[in-house]
């Protein structure tokens, strides 16, 4: 398979310079994953749109899914990407590490939302009835789901993107799930 190189400032379009720009301000370093998105002119700028839309859903649980749906996808770039922010966000490691396994025995409600992100992520959108309702009965609404699912469409883009162009890893890298006791 073809090595991609990371692009950099220099070699983007005009309109992905000004977002590295931003990105290079706001977060003090251009992350490879929004790089690697600045080969195509649009590609960038749209996904930072979706990616930062509005959302029912807070942080916090927005992150159970990215690292639930990264560990399914085996993307070692967002795995680790998302342990950093998930520990921003206010996860531990241990909790950190009961997610990316796909569960939260620290929280009934969370618990209940990364099973479904897991399961709808597995089963290519067709989630077990038992986990929707379980999911319901959290206390989650029709449109937490809608929200859910666009979390995951947002995780499943970055986790191809990244392991079609094997991204260079630069977050402290996590650590893979074999190595840590079940």
């Amino acid at each position: 398979m073809k090595n991609f190189a990371i692009p950099t400032k220099e070699q983007v379009s005009t309109g992905n310079q000004a977002i590295f720009e931003n990105l290079e301000k706001g977060l003090g370093f251009v992350p490879n994953l929004y790089a690697t998105f600045a080969y195509s002119d649009t590609a960038l700028g749209n996904y930072i749109t979706f990616q930062n839309a509005k959302s029912s859903l807070r942080g916090k649980e927005r992150e159970a899914i990215n690292l639930v749906v990264s560990q399914v996808n085996d993307c070692r770039y967002c795995q680790s990407a998302h342990t950093a922010i998930g520990k921003m966000n206010g996860y531990t490691d241990e909790q950190i590490i009961d997610l990316r396994k796909g569960h939260a025995p620290f929280d009934a409600k969370i618990d209940a939302l990364v099973k479904l992100a897991k399961d709808i992520t597995i089963n290519h959108g067709r989630p077990s009835a038992q986990l929707v309702d379980n999911f319901f009965a959290a206390g989650y609404n029709e449109g937490n789901l809608v929200d859910v699912i666009l979390v995951i469409g947002d995780k499943i883009i970055s986790n191809y993107l990244n392991n079609i162009t094997n991204t260079p890893i630069d977050f402290p890298v996590a650590v893979p799930l074999e190595t840590v006791e079940a």
